[in-house]
């Protein structure tokens, strides 16, 4: 964490990894699954790469949608859309008590509740549900971060539980600063501005 992400070439036998960092959409980026979301990295290798949309709360609450997880989630939660790749899979983040839990651990005791898991036995604390999650193919995430179609910004841990995720894309820009803070500003739609 905390070091810059240095595009490699795609004949590069190993990757630059931007694990445990964020994706910050550019304002270039219209594809609608993506304008304006900030991605979780959860992984990130030669193999492709994985992670969830922090910023898209969804209408339906956890009650509605998966009512096996209010032992680790409020019934009024909202499930967040964490991306367009099997929206019908929900995938729990969460902060455990013991990190050797987590199926998938990303920074320290947060990590992803293994699909196993007995949720009535997890010690947790804050946690979030996702539906879906964003994926990329061997070198895909490489070449849109090329074309600058993402920005890389550093992760925290606050970023995932924040209860103001419409703020989150403008904040994580802000964070890096300099030109970045003057995009954070940029209205959605330029013709406003």
């Amino acid at each position: 964490m905390g070091r810059e992400y240095r595009a490699t070439s795609l004949l590069s036998d190993t990757v630059d990894s931007v694990r445990g960092h964020l994706l910050v959409a550019a304002p270039t980026l219209l594809d609608p699954n993506f304008q304006r979301t900030v991605i979780l990295v959860a992984e990130h290798s030669d193999e492709g790469a994985l992670g969830v949309v922090l910023n898209r709360p969804a209408e339906s609450t956890i009650g509605e949608i998966v009512p096996d997880l209010t032992p680790v989630l409020d019934p009024d939660d909202s499930v967040f859309t964490g991306g367009p790749v099997q929206p019908g899979g929900v995938m729990v983040l969460a902060e455990f008590g013991d990190p050797d839990e987590a199926a998938l651990a990303i920074d320290g005791d947060l990590g992803f509740v293994a699909l196993e898991a007995d949720i009535d036995e997890l010690s947790t604390g804050r946690a979030r549900a996702f539906a879906g999650h964003a994926g990329w193919g061997p070198g895909q995430l490489e070449s849109e971060l090329e074309e600058e179609a993402w920005f890389v910004a550093p992760f925290e841990r606050e970023d995932v539980f924040t209860d103001e995720p419409d703020e989150l894309w403008s904040r994580a820009l802000r964070r890096k600063g300099g030109a970045y803070a003057l995009v954070a500003r940029m209205p959605e739609d330029p013709s406003l501005n």
